[in-house]
């Protein structure tokens, strides 16, 4: 009972500060994101530059080409605004790229150079041969150049390329799985977001104004146990947490998540990461103190993000993170048909280290009102 009244308290108490008015102010920022800046699948198609210095008949047949695999089979004359130039252009759209055709080898270096992209002079060389040459920027990887030399390999034409391409047998390890759109695919990451890096910053400004009030010191000369303050302060984090995570997830994914798991997962992640930001606070007397340290942590619980976007560059070591698993796991809930056994096990792993920092920094804080 004690507990509850001490929760209620806090909670009361946290409510009249700017910090819980700052966690609902950025879920409702994050979710305007998501529902008038995201779209809902970003535009993946790449943008080809190519110019045709060929034949009349070679350039009638590779045109021809072109014309079979747009989406309406028909070639569109445009405008493309390059920089302070207007360059004409005739666009093929296919399902995975768009294509420009430019009339010079100018206008060419033009998009090249001013746009930075890479583009394709196709000629004719002084013994008949079809040659491709590449204007590339430099950042291109070793594996692009390799398939660009294989790609346009006189012994190995576009032929056999294309019926190797098109026998390769792929397999979906998650046949029953469905894909999250590009919106949809960033709501893991705004939960994390909001979840655990938000929540390490505002429990520990909590304490540090309660330091600075005298409020823990406080305790020291009062019947009431430090570890039930600590809990109510981790209660409060948790109660805002899963109120900001229902203000994103509800309006953009609807009933789809499984919302049961989702609060389990928010209660463990929460407590642990509430009790890592106790931990933190409990060596320093103000914020501006814990700043280096705090934002070397937050830095280290960013670094998941690009291997989520990622997913070729995903190291081992990136993976004991705690912010890596947290994607994941969120991921998983929201999607239709996900792995809910791997977010149950990750609840009970964060809820397990949980308990522990919170034990190190219930340890902490009373040896602190000791001195």
């Amino acid at each position: 009972m004690k507990l509850w009244y001490s929760f209620k308290k806090e909670l009361i108490l946290s409510s009249k500060s700017w910090y819980f008015y700052i966690e609902i102010g950025m879920a409702l920022v994050l979710l305007l994101i998501l529902l008038f800046v995201v779209p809902k699948n970003f535009d993946k198609k790449s943008k080809e530059y190519i110019y045709l210095d060929l034949p009349q008949v070679i350039k009638d047949r590779y045109t021809k080409n072109l014309l079979e695999d747009d989406l309406d089979n028909i070639a569109k004359q445009v405008e493309v605004k390059v920089d302070k130039d207007i360059i004409d252009a005739v666009l093929y759209e296919t399902e995975e790229s768009k294509i420009y055709l430019v009339d010079s080898l100018d206008k060419l270096d033009v998009f090249s150079n001013t746009e930075r992209v890479p583009a394709v002079h196709i000629h004719i060389n002084d013994d008949n041969q079809i040659i491709h040459t590449y204007y590339l920027q430099g950042y291109e990887t070793k594996k692009l150049k390799n398939l660009l030399l294989v790609y346009n390999n006189r012994l190995a034409g576009n032929d056999v390329v294309k019926n190797y391409s098109d026998n390769i047998e792929v397999r979906r390890l998650y046949k029953d799985k469905e894909t999250l759109s590009d919106k949809e695919n960033l709501v893991p990451v705004f939960l994390t977001f909001n979840g655990s890096l938000m929540s390490i910053f505002i429990i520990a400004a909590y304490i540090f104004l309660d330091k600075n009030e005298g409020i823990i010191v406080a305790y020291a000369i009062t019947a009431s146990s430090v570890w039930s303050y600590l809990i109510s302060k981790i209660g409060v984090i948790i109660l805002t947490s899963i109120v900001t995570s229902l203000i994103i997830t509800l309006p953009i994914m609807g009933l789809q998540p499984n919302y049961l798991v989702l609060l389990i997962f928010l209660i463990s992640s929460g407590f642990f990461v509430a009790s890592i930001g106790l931990f933190l606070a409990s060596y320093y007397n103000d914020i501006v103190e814990a700043f280096g340290v705090m934002y070397i942590l937050i830095m280290l619980m960013i670094m998941p993000n690009i291997s989520y976007f990622t997913p070729s560059w995903d190291p081992s070591w990136i993976k004991i993170i705690p912010t890596y698993v947290m994607l994941q796991s969120f991921k998983e809930i929201i999607s239709v048909n996900g792995n809910m056994t791997y977010a149950l096990l990750a609840s009970l792993g964060f809820a397990v280290l949980g308990i522990d920092v919170f034990i190190l920094a219930n340890y902490r804080f009373k040896k602190t009102l000791s001195r």
